[in-house]
């Protein structure tokens, strides 16, 4: 990591009262402002660009029965400056991250403070306490009450067991039942166009909180409280059945995580938001070089529905091995294994099936230079974690799936960060599937790759009509948010509304063909799935050419165009070449595409557009190679549903 300034400036205000007392905390650019108010209790109130977009809101924490921020009595705070590039492990927007802002941190009576930050696109607190031993927390009140009654797109809960593969609800703040309540990020639209995104960072050791009605216009926390006892139905489903009357119990001396709003002014600043990653715990591994990004060629979703072949298809030695053939073909990085390599009923997972050799698997692999990873649930590797990744690690398997955790209590939330310390002393990648939003451990455990929790290609083999174009414009700018999201795009089998079936063992996707190519610029995933089949990908070659060579992570972003839940224009560098992705919704658009981004030099650009019978027959499209310089520009026209890809290759 290489600094560019710190400063800390220590101000001495003296002792406070409970009497009230103001302090300013501004962004960088003075472009937000928060004004901390020390009263009766410790509230906050944001000011954007002089409107005000958050009245002011309390916070407090109960521990051991006490609630700190109540009555308070602040002691001398101490203000810093920062500004410093961080170099993360994993390249997912970019190569270096800008870290800018302002922080005050203000202690009080009672061995606790608050820490405010103040950047230019967004602001956070969380607390601190400093105190001796064990504690029980009991309760914590996150609070927001915005001036206005505004439009926000929940993803609303199916209670506290929940896997977050949630469709969006777009409606006033009041209009939330008292009954819903809302997974994060949430998103609050201003009718001045400005966005704001509510989620949070650094979560360690703690549980996870949803955001339910809290009064007029206001949204407040909720929290799943810690589990006591358990019901276990499946192989996975374990259910929290009865529970404690308190969130966490944890060190006394700790901070906690923030609590952070992303504010945008238009939609393309929004989608370049990487406040979570910079509020999150520095890098916890000393070793990174074994940890490699790349494309994996995924079984699943095709259901191992392969053809043309000389053997059965399905869950055996001969099928993988054709997987790991059509990775080496396009140099692909890894192989998956879902689900069925071992027996679910008994949970072994030293003992693969019996149609499956894995030492003959992962040598071929190896041969080919495709590594393997393998597809678990979370109970069966919690059974017996140390055992499970000795053998792993023994066949030379590079990474794991884990799966169907759907919680994010306290317990929940220790075991994803035990997994990924784990795994990384194997050397090994992590995926979560089944998970909770990603909340920054991607950046103390960089092999946590990346997540689900989000409504994915996946959704298409049974209820597809909620995953579909409409949701693929909406994701970007709110779960996509939280850090990197594991969509699993790729179908080649598409369809428009007219003619779309969910067919479980031969599944299609709603929207274009191009639609699905351009998910692989817009859509972050450094491990990015190829979903369909590889007899299918053999069949199209032309498709293949794009997604053997577009990279999984990047130098440089740049959001050209974006309208929340519409479209999204994006273009990114790798190394010397660029790539471009265009995705709409349900309505066709005309969109028109500048190449001033280019440095100087001659290029060629290969793209894919929805063809001209795109909007019946979704598969249809067309490919076109030019040459290209930073001076031209392009129509493009997007079909319902559609999509527009391209790679512009530097030439020598």
């Amino acid at each position: 990591m290489k600094y560019l300034h710190i400063a800390v400036l220590l101000v001495t205000i003296g002792s406070f009262t409970a009497y009230a007392q103001d302090i300013t905390l501004s962004s960088p650019n003075d472009i937000n402002k928060i004004n901390i108010f020390i009263g009766e209790n410790i509230s906050y109130e944001v000011i954007h660009r002089d409107q005000k977009i958050l009245e002011r809101s309390p916070m407090s924490i109960t521990i051991n029965g006490r609630e700190l921020g109540v009555n308070p009595r602040a002691r001398s705070p101490r203000r810093r400056a920062v500004d410093q590039l961080i170099n993360p492990v994993v390249k997912v927007k970019r190569a270096q991250i800008r870290d800018h802002f302002n922080e005050i941190e203000i202690p009080f009576r009672g061995g606790y403070s608050v820490i405010f930050r103040a950047y230019d696109d967004g602001v956070a607190y969380r607390f601190r306490t400093n105190l001796k031993g064990l504690i029980t927390v009991d309760s914590e009140n996150v609070s927001y009450n915005f001036p206005l009654n505004h439009s926000a797109t929940f993803p609303i809960a199916d209670g506290y067991y929940t896997h977050y593969e949630r469709g969006s609800t777009t409606q006033n703040i009041n209009d939330l039942s008292d009954d819903q309540f809302s997974c994060l990020p949430v998103l609050i639209a201003r009718e001045s166009g400005q966005k704001m995104v509510i989620t949070e960072a650094d979560l360690y050791d703690y549980p996870g909180y949803y955001l339910e009605k809290g009064g007029e216009s206001a949204l407040q926390s909720t929290f799943p409280r810690y589990p006591k006892t358990y019901k276990a139905s499946t192989d996975r489903d374990v259910i929290p059945e009865l529970r404690e009357d308190f969130i966490a119990r944890t060190n006394g001396r700790r901070v906690y995580p923030w609590r952070l709003m992303v504010i945008s002014d238009n939609d393309a600043e929004l989608l370049q938001n990487e406040m979570v990653y910079k509020l999150s715990r520095p890098l916890m591994l000393s070793d990174v070089s074994w940890i490699k990004p790349g494309k994996v060629a995924w079984d699943w979703y095709n259901a191992n529905n392969v053809f043309g072949v000389d053997f059965q298809s399905g869950i055996n030695t001969d099928t993988y091995k054709y997987y790991i053939d059509f990775a080496a073909k396009y140099n692909l990085d890894y192989v998956i294994l879902d689900e069925g390599w071992y027996d679910i009923k008994t949970n072994d997972l030293i003992h693969p099936v019996p149609s499956i050799d894995m030492p003959a698997l992962a040598a071929y692999g190896k041969e080919k230079s495709v590594d393997l990873i393998l597809w678990v649930t979370w109970k069966a590797l919690e059974d017996n974690l140390a055992g499970a990744l000795e053998q792993f690690s023994d066949w030379g398997i590079k990474g794991i799936k884990v799966d169907f955790m759907q919680r994010d209590d306290q317990w929940m939330v220790q075991y994803y960060e035990k997994v990924a310390k784990a795994a990384a002393e194997h050397h090994m990648l992590v995926d979560y599937h089944g998970s909770y939003k990603p909340s920054g451990l991607r950046r103390a455990y960089p092999n946590v790759i990346s997540r689900e929790g989000v409504r994915g290609l996946e959704q298409h083999k049974w209820v597809g009509q909620f995953a579909n174009p409409e949701n693929d414009l909406i994701i970007p700018f709110t779960r996509q948010l939280a850090g990197p999201m594991d969509y699993t795009p790729g179908a080649m089998r598409n369809a428009q509304k007219a003619n779309y079936q969910p067919i479980f063992n031969r599944p299609m996707s709603l929207g274009t063909r191009c639609h699905q190519l351009a998910m692989y610029v817009i859509y972050e995933s450094p491990l990015q799935m190829l979903a369909d089949a590889p007899s299918n990908y053999l069949n199209e070659e032309e498709c293949m050419e794009f997604l053997s060579k577009v990279p999984t992570v990047w130098d440089e972003t740049e959001i050209l165009e974006a309208s929340f839940g519409d479209y999204i224009v994006t273009a990114r560098k790798h190394g010397e070449n660029w790539y471009v992705g265009a995705m709409t919704d349900w309505d066709a658009r005309d969109l028109k595409l500048d190449l001033s981004f280019l440095e100087e030099g001659n290029y060629q650009i290969q793209y894919y557009q929805d063809g001209i019978n795109a909007e019946n027959y979704a598969s249809d499209y067309k490919m076109i190679k030019q040459e290209v310089s930073s001076k031209d520009t392009f129509n493009i026209h997007l079909a319902s549903g559609g999509g527009w890809a391209a790679m512009i290759i530097k030439q020598p």
